[in-house]
């Protein structure tokens, strides 16, 4: 009689432990989909924006006289940098929907 309830508990233990472990051993059927080019032109405004912003604040800190103007060009370089390739991605993107979009009659 034990040993029937042992075997039932070492099932039960390996019917749970396996529904636990399917979805980590289970093949990944869904495939990593790319962003839509939507949601990559948002975040290349995003960073756009936070560089200008970073560039003006910088601005306003070397005028209240927070920065060295060492230190001020360090920080405008890196972010005009930034706002550099956001612009160019932008560009890359805008120009790429343009390519999507069908073309007017004439």
């Amino acid at each position: 009689m034990t040993f029937v309830l042992y075997a039932a508990g070492i099932v039960l233990v390996g019917l749970i432990a396996g529904l636990v472990a399917w979805p980590l051993l289970a093949a990944q059927t869904e495939s990593v989909q790319p962003l839509p080019v939507a949601e990559h032109i948002v975040r290349w405004e995003k960073q756009k924006a936070a560089a200008y912003a970073a560039i003006r604040e910088a601005e306003f800190d070397k005028q209240m006289g927070k920065l060295t103007d060492e230190d001020y060009q360090f920080i405008r370089q890196k972010y005009e940098t930034r706002a550099i390739e956001a612009l160019t991605q932008l560009d890359q993107l805008t120009g790429s929907m343009e390519s999507l979009r069908p073309k007017k009659p004439k």
